[in-house]
């Protein structure tokens, strides 16, 4: 995604810190606990209802019982969104017989071009039980500033139609009964998912 630096500057910091301030501080992780950031102390993940990419009605609620990875991005990415994508598919294969309790949920920064059906192609391509989220503006802008996400339309230079969505990039873990449990930024291994979600689905 061209909103790379967002990973590595001043904006980063303060997606984090707006996120610490509306749903809870991400700490560094415990020696041998997640790699992740961690919730101290855990609370309940904000609930949203979204379009799902399945045709259904898509509540984070709805997957009590399951370990939830939430992402945030577009399938228009050119680079770090794809990047991840493939990491969380690489990750749930390795998770074997434990990949049934692993489900992950892709929202939209980009509402204009990503409809329900093309967001279910464009995951199906990197696992089919991904499931992507859509909705207004409105409901997309909301759920963003639950989670601390930053995401700024910007102009292909030259153009007067095309363009790239910067915006911040983590993963969100949020365990069986809906709490959240840790915050991965990008460029982290599929093992290290893995690692935390082996963790979280015992606990």
């Amino acid at each position: 995604m061209s909103g790379f630096p967002l990973h590595r500057s001043l904006p980063l910091l303060l997606s984090m810190l707006l996120f610490a301030l509306g749903a809870g501080a991400a700490t560094p992780p415990a020696r041998g606990g997640l790699k992740s950031g961690v919730f101290e102390p855990a609370r309940m993940a904000p609930d949203f209802s979204l379009r799902g990419s399945d045709g259904s009605e898509l509540k984070l609620s709805r997957f009590r019982g399951k370990l939830v990875v939430l992402e945030f991005g577009y399938t228009f990415c050119p680079d770090v969104c794809p990047v991840s994508l493939a990491m969380l598919a690489d990750a749930r294969k390795k998770l074997g017989a434990q990949a049934s309790e692993f489900q992950v949920i892709y929202v939209t920064v980009d509402p204009e071009r990503d409809t329900a059906e093309h967001m279910r192609k464009y995951l199906a391509a990197f696992d089919p039980t991904f499931i992507g989220a859509t909705g207004t503006p409105a409901q997309l802008e909301k759920v963003r500033k639950d989670y601390g996400i930053s995401a700024t339309k910007k102009m292909v230079d030259g153009s007067k139609t095309a363009y790239t969505v910067h915006h911040s990039s983590y993963l969100y873990f949020v365990d069986s009964k809906g709490s959240l449990r840790g915050l991965m930024p990008f460029g982290r291994t599929a093992d290290d998912i893995v690692h935390d979600a082996r963790i979280l689905l015992k606990n």
